[in-house]
Protein backbone atom coordinates (compact mmCIF):
# COMPACT_ATOMS: atom_id res chain seq x y z
CA UNK A 1 0.00 0.00 0.00
CA UNK A 2 1.44 3.36 -1.02
CA UNK A 3 1.85 6.28 1.36
CA UNK A 4 -1.61 7.71 2.02
CA UNK A 5 -1.08 11.44 2.46
CA UNK A 6 -4.76 12.16 3.10
CA UNK A 7 -4.90 9.54 5.87
CA UNK A 8 -1.80 10.69 7.73
CA UNK A 9 -2.53 14.41 7.36
CA UNK A 10 -5.95 13.90 8.98
CA UNK A 11 -4.51 11.62 11.69
CA UNK A 12 -1.75 14.03 12.68
CA UNK A 13 -4.21 16.91 12.46
CA UNK A 14 -6.38 15.35 15.19
CA UNK A 15 -3.32 14.39 17.26
CA UNK A 16 -2.21 17.99 16.91
CA UNK A 17 -5.55 19.17 18.31
CA UNK A 18 -5.06 16.90 21.34
CA UNK A 19 -1.59 18.35 21.76
CA UNK A 20 -2.95 21.91 21.58
CA UNK A 21 -5.44 21.13 24.35
CA UNK A 22 -2.75 19.59 26.57
CA UNK A 23 -0.36 22.50 26.02
CA UNK A 24 -3.14 24.99 26.75
CA UNK A 25 -4.05 23.24 29.97
CA UNK A 26 -0.40 23.18 30.97
CA UNK A 27 -0.40 26.96 30.52
CA UNK A 28 -3.48 27.22 32.78
CA UNK A 29 -5.80 28.31 29.97
CA UNK A 30 -8.86 26.53 31.39
CA UNK A 31 -10.93 29.67 30.81
CA UNK A 32 -10.10 29.57 27.09
CA UNK A 33 -10.82 25.86 26.63
CA UNK A 34 -13.77 25.73 29.04
CA UNK A 35 -15.60 28.95 28.13
CA UNK A 36 -14.36 30.94 25.13
CA UNK A 37 -13.84 28.07 22.67
CA UNK A 38 -17.23 26.42 23.44
CA UNK A 39 -19.07 29.71 22.87
CA UNK A 40 -17.19 30.35 19.62
CA UNK A 41 -17.87 26.78 18.43
CA UNK A 42 -21.61 27.03 19.09
CA UNK A 43 -21.83 30.40 17.32
CA UNK A 44 -19.94 29.06 14.30
CA UNK A 45 -22.16 25.99 14.20
CA UNK A 46 -25.49 27.81 14.19
CA UNK A 47 -24.39 30.72 11.99
CA UNK A 48 -22.74 28.33 9.53
CA UNK A 49 -25.74 26.00 9.38
CA UNK A 50 -28.21 28.85 8.91
CA UNK A 51 -26.04 30.34 6.17
CA UNK A 52 -25.83 26.99 4.39
CA UNK A 53 -29.58 26.41 4.54
CA UNK A 54 -30.34 29.95 3.31
CA UNK A 55 -27.96 29.54 0.36
CA UNK A 56 -29.50 26.19 -0.55
CA UNK A 57 -33.02 27.58 -0.13
CA UNK A 58 -32.31 30.41 -2.57
CA UNK A 59 -31.18 28.02 -5.30
CA UNK A 60 -33.93 27.69 -7.92
CA UNK A 61 -34.97 24.21 -9.01
CA UNK A 62 -36.05 24.62 -12.64
CA UNK A 63 -36.57 20.92 -13.36
CA UNK A 64 -38.15 17.95 -11.66
CA UNK A 65 -35.12 15.75 -11.07
CA UNK A 66 -36.13 13.17 -8.42
CA UNK A 67 -34.22 9.91 -8.63
CA UNK A 68 -36.79 7.13 -8.81
CA UNK A 69 -36.84 3.36 -8.90
CA UNK A 70 -40.55 2.65 -8.79
CA UNK A 71 -43.54 2.68 -11.12
CA UNK A 72 -44.67 6.24 -11.81
CA UNK A 73 -48.33 7.14 -11.38
CA UNK A 74 -50.19 6.94 -14.71
CA UNK A 75 -53.73 7.55 -15.96
CA UNK A 76 -54.05 3.89 -16.98
CA UNK A 77 -56.22 2.06 -14.43
CA UNK A 78 -54.65 -1.33 -15.13
CA UNK A 79 -51.17 -0.13 -14.10
CA UNK A 80 -51.06 -0.92 -10.38
CA UNK A 81 -48.70 0.70 -7.90
CA UNK A 82 -47.54 -0.92 -4.70
CA UNK A 83 -46.70 0.92 -1.49
CA UNK A 84 -43.00 0.70 -2.42
CA UNK A 85 -43.77 2.30 -5.81
CA UNK A 86 -45.58 5.18 -4.11
CA UNK A 87 -42.54 5.84 -1.93
CA UNK A 88 -39.91 5.24 -4.63
CA UNK A 89 -41.77 7.38 -7.19
CA UNK A 90 -43.90 9.84 -5.16
CA UNK A 91 -46.79 11.47 -7.03
CA UNK A 92 -47.44 14.27 -4.53
CA UNK A 93 -45.79 16.17 -1.70
CA UNK A 94 -47.07 13.80 1.01
CA UNK A 95 -45.47 10.76 -0.57
CA UNK A 96 -42.31 12.80 -1.24
CA UNK A 97 -42.18 13.73 2.47
CA UNK A 98 -42.57 10.05 3.39
CA UNK A 99 -39.74 9.24 1.01
CA UNK A 100 -37.45 11.77 2.71
CA UNK A 101 -38.48 10.38 6.12
CA UNK A 102 -37.51 6.83 5.11
CA UNK A 103 -34.22 8.18 3.78
CA UNK A 104 -33.44 10.01 7.02
CA UNK A 105 -34.64 7.34 9.46
CA UNK A 106 -33.73 4.11 7.65
CA UNK A 107 -31.15 5.12 4.97
CA UNK A 108 -33.39 3.65 2.28
CA UNK A 109 -31.14 4.29 -0.72
CA UNK A 110 -28.04 3.03 1.10
CA UNK A 111 -29.88 -0.18 2.00
CA UNK A 112 -30.27 -0.89 -1.72
CA UNK A 113 -26.58 -0.25 -2.35
CA UNK A 114 -24.80 -2.86 -4.45
CA UNK A 115 -21.13 -3.76 -4.77
CA UNK A 116 -19.78 -4.05 -8.31
CA UNK A 117 -16.90 -6.44 -9.06
CA UNK A 118 -15.12 -7.80 -12.13
CA UNK A 119 -15.08 -11.60 -12.05
CA UNK A 120 -11.81 -13.51 -12.51
CA UNK A 121 -13.28 -15.72 -15.24
CA UNK A 122 -13.40 -12.83 -17.68
CA UNK A 123 -14.29 -9.18 -18.08
CA UNK A 124 -17.73 -9.69 -16.60
CA UNK A 125 -19.40 -7.38 -14.13
CA UNK A 126 -21.15 -8.96 -11.16
CA UNK A 127 -23.26 -7.31 -8.50
CA UNK A 128 -23.30 -8.24 -4.83
CA UNK A 129 -25.36 -7.06 -1.91
CA UNK A 130 -23.51 -4.52 0.23
CA UNK A 131 -25.43 -4.36 3.50
CA UNK A 132 -22.41 -3.98 5.78
CA UNK A 133 -22.01 -0.33 4.81
CA UNK A 134 -25.69 0.27 5.56
CA UNK A 135 -25.39 -1.50 8.91
CA UNK A 136 -22.26 0.46 9.86
CA UNK A 137 -23.84 3.76 8.86
CA UNK A 138 -27.10 3.11 10.70
CA UNK A 139 -25.23 1.99 13.83
CA UNK A 140 -22.97 5.05 13.69
CA UNK A 141 -25.74 7.62 13.24
CA UNK A 142 -28.13 6.18 15.81
CA UNK A 143 -25.47 5.61 18.45
CA UNK A 144 -24.24 9.16 17.88
CA UNK A 145 -27.82 10.43 18.34
CA UNK A 146 -28.26 8.45 21.56
CA UNK A 147 -24.95 9.74 22.95
CA UNK A 148 -25.93 13.31 22.07
CA UNK A 149 -29.34 12.99 23.74
CA UNK A 150 -27.85 11.36 26.84
CA UNK A 151 -25.57 14.36 27.26
CA UNK A 152 -28.61 16.58 27.74
CA UNK A 153 -28.47 15.62 31.42
CA UNK A 154 -25.45 17.93 31.73
CA UNK A 155 -27.24 20.92 30.19
CA UNK A 156 -30.67 20.71 31.83
CA UNK A 157 -31.98 20.98 35.37
CA UNK A 158 -34.21 19.16 36.05
CA UNK A 159 -33.24 16.44 33.61
CA UNK A 160 -36.08 15.53 31.18
CA UNK A 161 -37.74 12.17 31.76
CA UNK A 162 -36.89 10.81 28.31
CA UNK A 163 -33.18 11.26 29.08
CA UNK A 164 -33.52 9.08 32.18
CA UNK A 165 -35.44 6.50 30.13
CA UNK A 166 -32.77 6.57 27.42
CA UNK A 167 -30.08 6.04 30.06
CA UNK A 168 -31.90 2.99 31.39
CA UNK A 169 -32.36 1.48 27.93
CA UNK A 170 -28.79 2.23 26.90
CA UNK A 171 -27.41 0.56 30.03
CA UNK A 172 -29.88 -2.33 30.24
CA UNK A 173 -27.03 -4.87 30.50
CA UNK A 174 -26.24 -3.46 33.97
CA UNK A 175 -22.57 -4.36 33.70
CA UNK A 176 -19.90 -2.65 35.77
CA UNK A 177 -19.84 0.45 37.92
CA UNK A 178 -20.31 3.01 36.49
CA UNK A 179 -22.87 1.24 34.35
CA UNK A 180 -21.68 0.41 30.83
CA UNK A 181 -23.52 2.46 28.19
CA UNK A 182 -23.78 0.51 24.94
CA UNK A 183 -24.08 3.55 22.67
CA UNK A 184 -20.59 4.85 23.46
CA UNK A 185 -18.84 1.60 22.53
CA UNK A 186 -21.14 1.08 19.53
CA UNK A 187 -20.26 4.56 18.27
CA UNK A 188 -16.54 3.82 18.54
CA UNK A 189 -16.90 0.44 16.79
CA UNK A 190 -19.08 1.85 13.99
CA UNK A 191 -16.87 4.84 13.21
CA UNK A 192 -13.78 2.60 13.32
CA UNK A 193 -15.43 0.27 10.79
CA UNK A 194 -16.18 3.22 8.48
CA UNK A 195 -12.54 4.31 8.76
CA UNK A 196 -11.16 0.81 8.09
CA UNK A 197 -13.46 0.43 5.08
CA UNK A 198 -12.14 3.69 3.67
CA UNK A 199 -8.57 2.41 4.08
CA UNK A 200 -9.02 -1.20 2.92
CA UNK A 201 -11.31 -0.84 -0.09
CA UNK A 202 -9.05 0.38 -2.94
CA UNK A 203 -11.80 2.23 -4.83
CA UNK A 204 -12.89 4.12 -1.72
CA UNK A 205 -9.31 4.84 -0.65
CA UNK A 206 -8.54 6.27 -4.11
CA UNK A 207 -11.28 8.92 -3.89
CA UNK A 208 -10.78 9.72 -0.19
CA UNK A 209 -9.52 13.17 0.75
CA UNK A 210 -8.28 14.59 4.07
CA UNK A 211 -11.80 16.02 4.47
CA UNK A 212 -13.10 12.42 4.49
CA UNK A 213 -10.62 11.09 7.06
CA UNK A 214 -10.55 14.09 9.40
CA UNK A 215 -14.16 13.83 10.72
CA UNK A 216 -13.71 10.10 11.31
CA UNK A 217 -10.53 10.58 13.32
CA UNK A 218 -12.14 13.49 15.18
CA UNK A 219 -15.19 11.42 16.16
CA UNK A 220 -12.93 8.50 17.16
CA UNK A 221 -11.04 10.91 19.42
CA UNK A 222 -14.29 12.17 20.94
CA UNK A 223 -15.68 8.68 21.54
CA UNK A 224 -12.38 7.33 22.91
CA UNK A 225 -11.81 10.27 25.25
CA UNK A 226 -15.41 9.99 26.47
CA UNK A 227 -15.01 6.28 27.23
CA UNK A 228 -11.69 6.86 28.99
CA UNK A 229 -13.21 9.68 31.02
CA UNK A 230 -16.20 7.58 32.08
CA UNK A 231 -14.49 4.31 32.97
CA UNK A 232 -10.80 5.02 33.70
CA UNK A 233 -9.82 8.68 34.18
CA UNK A 234 -12.59 9.69 36.54
CA UNK A 235 -13.84 13.28 36.69
CA UNK A 236 -16.17 15.01 39.11
CA UNK A 237 -19.55 14.82 37.33
CA UNK A 238 -21.05 17.44 39.67
CA UNK A 239 -18.28 19.90 38.76
CA UNK A 240 -18.77 19.17 35.08
CA UNK A 241 -22.51 19.85 35.34
CA UNK A 242 -21.87 23.11 37.21
CA UNK A 243 -19.64 24.21 34.33
CA UNK A 244 -22.10 23.22 31.59
CA UNK A 245 -25.08 24.81 33.36
CA UNK A 246 -23.11 28.01 33.85
CA UNK A 247 -22.39 28.04 30.12
CA UNK A 248 -26.07 27.50 29.31
CA UNK A 249 -27.16 30.34 31.62
CA UNK A 250 -24.46 32.65 30.15
CA UNK A 251 -22.76 33.00 33.53
CA UNK A 252 -19.64 30.85 32.95
CA UNK A 253 -17.68 29.74 35.95
CA UNK A 254 -14.73 27.36 35.90
CA UNK A 255 -14.64 24.98 38.91
CA UNK A 256 -11.39 25.19 40.80
CA UNK A 257 -10.93 21.43 41.03
CA UNK A 258 -12.50 18.13 40.06
CA UNK A 259 -12.25 18.50 36.30
CA UNK A 260 -9.24 16.69 34.89
CA UNK A 261 -7.30 17.13 31.68
CA UNK A 262 -9.23 14.39 29.88
CA UNK A 263 -12.45 16.40 30.14
CA UNK A 264 -10.89 19.47 28.51
CA UNK A 265 -9.42 17.36 25.71
CA UNK A 266 -12.85 15.79 25.14
CA UNK A 267 -14.58 19.17 25.23
CA UNK A 268 -12.05 20.74 22.85
CA UNK A 269 -12.50 17.96 20.27
CA UNK A 270 -16.29 18.33 20.52
CA UNK A 271 -15.95 22.09 19.98
CA UNK A 272 -13.77 21.53 16.92
CA UNK A 273 -16.39 19.14 15.53
CA UNK A 274 -19.16 21.68 16.09
CA UNK A 275 -17.18 24.50 14.50
CA UNK A 276 -16.08 22.31 11.57
CA UNK A 277 -19.53 20.84 10.95
CA UNK A 278 -21.11 23.54 8.70
CA UNK A 279 -18.02 23.73 6.49
CA UNK A 280 -17.61 19.99 5.92
CA UNK A 281 -19.37 17.08 4.27
CA UNK A 282 -21.08 16.41 7.59
CA UNK A 283 -23.53 19.16 6.66
CA UNK A 284 -25.46 16.58 4.66
CA UNK A 285 -27.47 16.27 7.88
CA UNK A 286 -29.37 19.38 6.76
CA UNK A 287 -28.79 18.98 3.02
CA UNK A 288 -30.83 15.78 2.77
CA UNK A 289 -34.01 17.76 3.43
CA UNK A 290 -33.25 20.23 0.63
CA UNK A 291 -32.08 17.76 -2.00
CA UNK A 292 -34.29 18.03 -5.14
CA UNK A 293 -33.45 14.44 -6.05
CA UNK A 294 -35.21 13.37 -2.84
CA UNK A 295 -37.86 15.92 -1.90
CA UNK A 296 -39.61 16.49 -5.24
CA UNK A 297 -42.65 14.46 -6.37
CA UNK A 298 -42.29 12.67 -9.70
CA UNK A 299 -45.36 14.17 -11.40
CA UNK A 300 -43.99 15.47 -14.68
CA UNK A 301 -46.68 13.59 -16.64
CA UNK A 302 -49.49 15.05 -14.57
CA UNK A 303 -48.31 18.62 -14.04
CA UNK A 304 -46.70 20.93 -16.58
CA UNK A 305 -43.50 22.44 -15.19
CA UNK A 306 -42.11 25.56 -16.83
CA UNK A 307 -38.46 26.43 -16.35
CA UNK A 308 -38.34 29.85 -14.63
CA UNK A 309 -34.95 30.46 -16.21
CA UNK A 310 -36.35 30.37 -19.76
CA UNK A 311 -36.24 33.85 -21.33
CA UNK A 312 -39.42 35.29 -22.78
CA UNK A 313 -39.30 34.72 -26.53
CA UNK A 314 -41.67 35.58 -29.37
CA UNK A 315 -43.38 32.36 -30.44
CA UNK A 316 -43.98 31.75 -34.16
CA UNK A 317 -46.83 29.24 -34.33
CA UNK A 318 -47.38 26.86 -37.23
CA UNK A 319 -50.53 28.73 -38.23
CA UNK A 320 -48.52 31.93 -38.52
CA UNK A 321 -45.77 30.09 -40.39
CA UNK A 322 -48.23 28.62 -42.91
CA UNK A 323 -49.94 31.96 -43.34
CA UNK A 324 -46.60 33.52 -44.25
CA UNK A 325 -45.29 30.78 -46.57
CA UNK A 326 -48.50 29.12 -47.86
CA UNK A 327 -47.92 30.14 -51.49
CA UNK A 328 -44.40 28.78 -51.57
CA UNK A 329 -45.46 25.59 -49.79
CA UNK A 330 -48.16 24.93 -52.39
CA UNK A 331 -45.71 25.62 -55.22
CA UNK A 332 -43.27 23.15 -53.65
CA UNK A 333 -46.00 20.54 -53.33
CA UNK A 334 -46.01 20.59 -49.51
CA UNK A 335 -49.32 19.84 -47.76
CA UNK A 336 -51.08 22.77 -46.10
CA UNK A 337 -53.93 22.78 -43.62
CA UNK A 338 -55.70 25.72 -45.22
CA UNK A 339 -56.09 25.79 -49.01
CA UNK A 340 -54.57 28.63 -51.00
CA UNK A 341 -57.14 31.27 -51.77
CA UNK A 342 -57.59 31.97 -55.48
CA UNK A 343 -56.71 35.47 -56.61
CA UNK A 344 -59.48 37.40 -58.44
Amino acid sequence: MSFNLAFYSALFGVLGLVGIALIGLGAHLQLVFGVIIPYVAVILFFVGMIRRVVIWGKCPVPFRIPTTSGQQMTSLPWVKRTLADKIESPSNNWWAALRVATEVLFFRSLFRNLKVNLTKDGPKISYFSSKWLWLGAIAFHYSFLVVLLRHLRFFTQPVPGFVHLLDQIDGFLEVGLPQVQISGFLLLIAVTYLLIRRIVVPQVRYISLPADYFPLFLIIGIALSGILMRYWFKVDVVAVKKLTLSLVHLHPKIPQEGIGWIFYVHLFLVCVLFAYFPFSKLVHMAGIFLSPTRNLPNNSRAVRHINPWNPVVKVHTYEEYEEEFREKMVEAGLPVEKPLEEKE
